[in-house]
């Protein structure tokens, strides 16, 4: 609102220059200044508009990998996150929106630096309440609303939205002079707004006047006026809170994603916040516009956040919130391990993915007060990290704390396991194939049956890729007459015998033991071992000639990596998908599935990969899609797919809408 000239300031800006940086102080709108612009990037063009909030970083170490998969960028290689951003983004037209790089200027710095002299159409929008500092940066700073006109829109809007409309003399006047002690600062009206719940408009002017005393009373020293005057109103909202609602504030600063309730009940409750007064308490500051609820999560502005933390260290409970909130994530993962073998897994899969800032944070916390804990809690977090492509962060965590960490046995097995797992999905085989067989021999000391098969189905993987099926056959074999596996790794190890199978040419009893697996999925009504025991059907389909049964297969396999996130699975189902096209004699969807695969293996950064049978379908496909269209129509049909919406046209082309709609297009 009132922005419109500073938007096409800031449009200009852009177009000049390659980094724009936002400044201002907190509450100021920048972020709003910037998510406007970013809305009316694409029609610049920009091929791609990244938006990566910053706030909620925990620690530094992994800032690159953080705006990587703020981009979606799941990449599954062993290079830095900075190299694999900038070999992503490459000559593309990219706009990318760094939000709030204040406490982490260095690293942005550095990060932009590299990005811009690798990337050459890469456009950079930041907001800071300083400069960043690169050579190239064009700072804009961006000042609070006129009070006298767009100030007043917004308050008068934000009145409205909780129910008060200027309806008696002299309160639009009273109004407006709220609007010039808040100095047009758009948080502070909005937060203003919430106070008049509590006041009248004219009580409203009133008091600001006394609490900013803005006639001269005040020394330099006190701050700019517009500072103070959002800390004022802050400092009010906390006044008119009642001791359960200014607790509940103070507590719920310690989250770094936006919690569930059921996270701000187990986290923030205890002494007077017992389960009623806290959800009387979350009421209230939803009332007052402190926080806000939508889509099951609660959300709190940064700069709110801020004062809340403030209080929460002068009321000396920020050690003890810190724990309980580290030890709800810690429970929150192992229930989500417990829960992986069942109708539990997709929940668990997108619980994880939308806490992740809180688990970093909780692991970070418990490395310093808890060491076996955070160990564990990384251990059972890594094969949900790698399927979900958070590679990064599992491997520095779990190789930090295995470097660090004296843990009992079982928990170092798991560990071993987990970071093998990441190894293998980077390509590193045979540092992967070391930690398998470290985490067996640890597994074994601690008698623990199920991480002896998990390190077996890691050892069988590796050997998989390495094109021994025969050797992982008989690895996956030596498992099951063990009768050890529990049952989320015999699933595994199940697999890992369907893929030795097929790979060895036993394709009716791979065909056999694949349909059996996938039944049992089914019925669990788990995704991962369900969505891979279609891959191999697919795969059987088709050297068995039923392209119809492997289309099928591929859909569904496309279908079950989409529930859990597995942007990986989703480049493998896709290739799937595009033989299994060429296959039925549709060359032109088939040229379409093979380029929006490759998009995915951009996501994941690396080239076609898989177990090596699929690159032999893979390149009869192609051959087979080219003789049915020609390739002038296949190229036009892969470069339309590998440039469109990645998400939107996987969607599509599981309707099989995709053909009509680039045809229109």
């Amino acid at each position: 609102m009132g922005r419109t000239g500073e938007v096409a300031e800031l449009m200009a800006g852009l177009r000049a220059r390659r980094l724009v940086t936002l400044v201002g102080g907190g509450g100021v709108g920048k972020s709003r200044l910037a998510a406007e612009t970013a809305l009316r990037a694409p029609g610049e063009p920009y091929e791609a508009v990244y938006w990566v909030p910053l706030w909620s970083l925990s620690g530094r170490a992994l800032f690159a990998a953080a705006v990587a998969d703020a981009c979606g960028l799941a990449d599954h290689s062993a290079r830095e996150p900075a190299e694999a951003l900038g070999s992503w983004i490459g000559g593309r037209r990219v706009l990318l929106v760094l939000d709030s790089c204040e406490h982490v200027r260095e690293e942005c710095a550095a990060l932009v630096e590299a990005l811009l002299d690798r990337c050459p159409r890469l456009v950079v929008l930041a907001t800071s309440r300083e400069p960043l500092g690169p050579r190239g940066e064009r700072v804009q700073r961006v000042d609070p609303l006129d009070p006298g006109t767009d100030g007043l829109e917004l308050f008068t809007e934000r009145a409205g939205a909780v129910g008060v409309r200027w309806t008696e003399p002299g309160e639009r006047e009273a109004a407006a002079a709220v609007c010039r002690w808040l100095e047009g600062v758009p948080l502070a009206l909005e937060l203003a707004a919430g106070l008049l719940r509590e006041h009248g408009v004219g009580d409203l002017a009133a008091g600001l006047g006394r609490r900013l005393d803005l006639g001269g009373s005040r020394d330099a020293s006190a701050g700019p006026a517009r500072h103070r005057a959002l800390v004022t109103t802050i400092g009010w909202s906390h006044e008119l809170c009642s001791p359960a609602e200014r607790l509940l504030w103070a507590r719920m600063s310690v989250f770094r994603s936006h919690p569930t309730p059921e996270a701000v009940l187990y986290v923030c409750g205890g002494g007077p916040l017992g389960p009623t007064a806290l959800a009387a308490a979350l009421a209230g500051l939803q009332e007052k516009s402190i926080v806000a609820l939508g889509d099951g999560r609660v959300r709190m502005l940064d700069t709110v956040r801020e004062y809340g933390a403030m209080w929460l260290a002068e009321i000396g409970e920020s050690g003890a919130v810190a724990d309980r909130h580290a030890g709800y994530f810690s429970r929150t993962t192992a229930a989500a391990d417990e829960a992986w073998w069942g109708p539990g897994q997709q929940r668990a899969y997108a619980g994880l993915a939308l806490s992740h800032h809180d688990l970093c944070a909780a692991l970070e916390h418990l490395l310093l007060t808890a060491p076996e804990e955070a160990m564990a809690m990384a251990g059972r977090l890594g094969f949900f990290w790698a399927c979900c492509g958070h590679l990064h962060e599992a491997g520095h965590y779990l190789d930090e704390f295995l470097q660090l960490v004296s843990a009992p046995a079982a928990v170092q097995a798991r560990a071993l396991w987990s970071l093998g797992v990441v190894r293998c999905l980077q390509g590193s085989y045979d540092l992967a194939q070391r930690l398998s067989r470290e985490a067996g021999v640890v597994a074994e000391l601690a008698g623990e049956g199920a991480l002896v098969a998990d390190a077996a189905y890691l050892h069988g993987l590796v050997l998989l890729l390495r094109g021994k099926p025969l050797t992982a056959l008989h690895e996956a074999d030596r498992v099951l007459a063990a009768s050890i596996a529990g049952p989320a790794s015999l699933a595994r190890c199940r697999l890992l015998r369907v893929f030795g199978l097929t790979g060895s040419g036993f394709l009716e009893q791979a065909r056999t033991e694949a349909e059996a697996l996938r039944a049992d999925s089914v019925a669990a009504g788990e995704y991962w071992a369900r969505s891979y025991a279609d891959y191999q059907l697919a795969v059987i389909a088709l050297y068995e000639e039923r392209a119809a049964d492997a289309a099928g297969h591929a859909r569904s396999m496309l279908r079950g990596k989409q529930a859990i996130g597995d942007a990986f699975g989703l480049a493998l189902g896709l290739d799937l998908l595009a033989v299994a096209f060429a296959s039925q004699g549709r060359g032109e969807l088939s040229a379409c599935a093979y380029g929006l695969g490759h998009r995915f293996w951009e996501l994941v950064g690396h080239p076609q990969r898989g177990t090596p049978e699929l690159g032999a379908l893979r390149e009869q496909g192609e051959r087979s899609a080219r003789t049915q269209v020609g390739d002038a129509a296949y190229d036009r049909a892969y470069r339309r797919a590998a440039a469109a919406d990645p998400h939107r046209t996987l969607d599509d082309m599981l309707s099989e809408s995709v053909g009509e709609r680039g045809r229109g297009a």
